[in-house]
C-alpha cells in the first residue's frame, strides 16, 4: 500500500507543481475521513488540487460554484413532477458524488452553506421528508477566497470546526512557476491520470489510520497542546475535544503516509498548524486572522516531551 500512496502523491505533484507539503496534507485529510478547506486567493490551483485528488482516488466528481443565489435545492436536489407517471420524481443533485467542490463556498449566503454542511456532519441529507444516504466514501473539498474580498460571507466557527483541515496553496516558488509557464496547462494534464486506488484499497487504507499506534506520551502531547490553548490568557476559546480528536487523527494519517505504524511528536507538529489553525483565536484579535501566530506559539512553547 506505501507504494501505491507514493504513486498517488507523485500524480499530483505532477499536476500541482511546487505544493508537495500541501498535497500531502490534503491526501492525509482524506485518508482521515475528514473535509478539507482551502482558502486562498482565486487562481492558485484550488480546483486542479482537487480534480488531480478525484482522479487518482478513483472518486466520482461534482463541482458546486457557490453564489450569493445559490439554493439549497441546488446542492441536495429536488423532486420534479413526471406527466407520464402522475408522480414526482427525485433528482439528485450534485451532493451525491464521492469528492464534491464546493467552490468559494463563502460567497453562498448561510443557508445554503448550512445545506453542505449539514451533509458533511450526517453523511446524509434530509429532502422533502425523506433521508437519503450519501455515498461512501464521501468527500467535501470547500475553497474559500479571503474574507478581505467583496461579496463574501464568512463562514462561522462551529461550521469551520466540521472541516478537519483548513490548507493554503500560496504563491509558487519561481522555479515551480517557470515549469508551469513552459509546460502544457494543468488542465490538460489531468484526463490523462488515471485511478491508482480503487474503492476497497480506499477504504482498507482508511481503516488502517485508526490502527496507527500513539503511546501515553504522545497522547500526553496533545492534551499539553489543548490544554495550552483553554488555560493561556491570549486564546479566545480552546481547542474542543472534537479538535483533540482531529488532530490524533490527523498525525495518525500523516504517520501512515511517512510509511509508520506508529506517531512521533513530529507527526502531530506536521499536521497541527492546517488542523487547529482554523480553530483559533486570539482574545485580542476580533477579526480572526491570528490562527498562525497561536500555532506559531504553541510549537515554540509546548514541549513535546
Amino acid at each position: 500500500m506505501r507504494s501505491q500512496l507514493d504513486a498517488c502523491l507523485s500524480a499530483v505533484n505532477e499536476i500541482l507543481l511546487g505544493k508537495e507539503q500541501q498535497v500531502r496534507l490534503a491526501l492525509a485529510c482524506l485518508l482521515a475521513r475528514g473535509h478539507l478547506l482551502i482558502e486562498d486567493l482565486p487562481g492558485m490551483g484550488k480546483t486542479t488540487l482537487s480534480q488531480a485528488l478525484a482522479k487518482v482516488l478513483g472518486l466520482s466528481f461534482q463541482r458546486i460554484q457557490f453564489t450569493s443565489d445559490l439554493l439549497p435545492g441546488d446542492i441536495l436536489g429536488t423532486s420534479v413532477f413526471d406527466k407520464d407517471t402522475g408522480q414526482f420524481v427525485f433528482h439528485q443533485g450534485p451532493i451525491f458524488a464521492e469528492l464534491v467542490l464546493a467552490d468559494e463556498i463563502n460567497r453562498a449566503t448561510p443557508k445554503s452553506q448550512s445545506a453542505l454542511l449539514e451533509a458533511m456532519e450526517e453523511g446524509q441529507v434530509t429532502i422533502e421528508g425523506a433521508t437519503r444516504a450519501l455515498p461512501d466514501p464521501f468527500f467535501v473539498i470547500a475553497t474559500q477566497n479571503p474574507v478581505s474580498q467583496g461579496g463574501t460571507f464568512a463562514l462561522p466557527e462551529s461550521q469551520l470546526d466540521r472541516f478537519l483541515m483548513r490548507l493554503s496553496l500560496g504563491y509558487p516558488a519561481k522555479a515551480a512557476e517557470k515549469a508551469l509557464l513552459m509546460g502544457d496547462a494543468r488542465r490538460n494534464l489531468l484526463p490523462r491520470l488515471a485511478p491508482i486506488l480503487d474503492h476497497a484499497q480506499l477504504a482498507l487504507l482508511q481503516d488502517e489510520v485508526p490502527k496507527v499506534r500513539v503511546s501515553d506520551a504522545l497522547v500526553d502531547y496533545v492534551l499539553r497542546l489543548v490544554e495550552a490553548t483553554r488555560t493561556q490568557p491570549q486564546f479566545a476559546w480552546g481547542l474542543s475535544p472534537r479538535a483533540s480528536l482531529a488532530l490524533l487523527a490527523a498525525a495518525r494519517a500523516w504517520a501512515l503516509l511517512e510509511g509508520r505504524e506508529y506517531v512521533i511528536p513530529e507527526d502531530v507538529q506536521a499536521v497541527l498548524p492546517s488542523v487547529v489553525g482554523h480553530r483559533l483565536r486570539e482574545r485580542a484579535d476580533p477579526a480572526g486572522h491570528s490562527g498562525g501566530t497561536l500555532v506559531q506559539w504553541l510549537l515554540r512553547e509546548v514541549a513535546a516531551i
